[in-house]
């Protein structure tokens, strides 16, 4: 098999930790290794820390617009969009994902209704994944609720679309504490792997042709009045 080619691609990876820079984030350091990888193919990776800016609370692309003094999410976004590929990255805390991170659903969530160039909504033809550390129970739970949400405003998720590492459940070494030993779990650096490089097929796939096609997806075709087989009689 040929070694594809992921040089045209770009990944942005979002850390949904509650700590600033420049404290130490244990869930950064997981995603650093599946970065690595893209880096190593080729592509080009930008890390943002959400917690580091005035991102406002709200479901608005500028939330400026409805009362909040200051709102760095459009600045963001557009770095955001410009990517093929995002990846969440997110702690556990009481069983669930960050509040940080679920602000960054919520504002990806403000430009849902948006369409392309094609009148299909914003997000047809970009990738999607997360990664999710901690110390308690709650990978899959916070990896379900993250890729529902962005396969519902339009991303794309491929098989196995998220990785995650715990340590016991409690107090206890986090993912780069050295006696955790997390860094040469088999487990966690397969699944890692298999995700990163499922993100890269799967952007490499849609961007090579163009996306989605439009034909019976387009926001805009459907509000002129085409409906495609829905309710045609040859189909039925």
């Amino acid at each position: 098999m040929s070694k594809p080619d992921f040089s045209d691609l770009k990944a942005v990876y979002v850390n949904c930790t509650l700590k600033p820079s420049p404290t130490v984030s244990n869930t950064e350091g997981l995603m650093r290794v599946s970065s690595a990888i893209m880096e190593a193919e080729g592509a080009d990776v930008e890390f943002i820390r959400l917690v580091d800016h005035d991102v406002a609370p709200g479901v608005q692309p500028d939330m400026t617009e409805h009362g909040a003094d200051k709102d760095e999410w459009p600045a963001l976004f557009e770095r955001i969009f410009a990517a093929d590929i995002l990846v969440i990255g997110t702690p556990i805390w009481l069983g669930e994902r960050s509040s940080v991170a679920t602000r960054l659903v919520e504002r990806i969530y403000a430009q849902s209704g948006q369409r392309n160039d094609k009148g299909q909504y914003l997000f047809y033809g970009k990738v999607g994944g997360c990664i999710i550390t901690g110390n308690e129970d709650g990978v899959k739970h916070c990896a379900m609720g993250l890729l529902y949400s962005l396969q519902h405003v339009g991303y794309s998720i491929p098989p196995q679309a998220d990785c995650g590492w715990i340590g016991e459940v409690g107090p206890g070494p986090s993912y780069l504490d050295d006696e955790s030993d997390a860094k040469n779990n088999d487990f966690t650096n397969r699944n890692t792997t298999f995700m990163t490089y499922n993100l890269l097929h799967l952007a490499n796939t849609l961007k090579q042709q163009g996306g989605y096609p439009a034909y019976g997806n387009s926001k805009e075709d459907w509000d002129k009045g085409s409906r495609w087989g829905f309710g045609n009689p040859e189909y039925r």
